[in-house]
């Protein structure tokens, strides 16, 4: 992974699980942050255009000694991990939101494809639980002297990705390819969409 030697900070693309994070870490990658990721995580059906993970920053809080090479490249890491990002170093977040019906209706999708057992909780009160999540995070990460935060739509982001691709360059301090950053989307992706309800009272469809 080639670093990029002006940004001096780790890119951070965080959110709930299935709120585009995935895509936004294929948009930088092609824009020119390279994406900080072991691919141990292949691509697949509710991926087909791959999670660029890196499996170590799920125990940061334990281990952050490979956060040094992290620097001038993006990695994803959900909202709960931003608590235990090492302080000695700065971070830009790219933080995703998405409408949490699509996001939960997402999650069951994937479960039923991994032969899981569907979540429990109803989905308005996992809904309540998700949100409340999200805002304490990013209260969280406001109040942070290292950390800067910008939210992103992620209907938004597939609509009009050029005009993302403008916001996300300029947050980060220019020199990206924004043209490619936007040809990066994939609007046929944008499988779970509001509206479109199945069986069991969620929103039907997938990424």
């Amino acid at each position: 992974m080639q670093k990029i030697q002006h940004r001096d900070f780790v890119t951070v693309v965080s959110g709930l699980p299935r709120s585009g994070t995935s895509m936004m870490m294929r948009m930088l990658d092609a824009g020119g942050v390279p994406a900080f990721a072991d691919n141990d995580r292949q691509a697949d059906a509710d991926n087909p255009c791959g999670y660029f993970e890196y499996q170590a920053i799920k125990k940061v809080g334990e281990e952050s000694a490979w956060m040094a090479q992290a620097v001038g490249h993006a990695i994803k890491a959900i909202h709960v991990l931003l608590y235990h990002l090492p302080r000695q170093y700065r971070y830009r977040i790219l933080f995703m939101r998405r409408d949490l019906g699509e996001v939960i209706a997402s999650q069951e999708t994937m479960l039923q494809r991994l032969g899981a057992a569907p979540g429990a909780m109803d989905p308005k009160v996992l809904a309540c639980h998700f949100e409340t999540q999200l805002q304490q995070a990013e209260a969280w990460v406001l109040r942070q002297s290292n950390m800067s935060l910008i939210d992103l739509d992620y209907a938004e982001v597939v609509h009009d990705p050029s005009a993302t691709a403008y916001q996300v360059g300029k947050f980060l301090g220019g020199g990206l390819d924004t043209a490619k950053m936007a040809a990066a989307v994939e609007p046929a992706l944008y499988r779970q969409r509001l509206g479109q309800v199945n069986g069991n009272g969620l929103v039907s469809a997938s990424l």
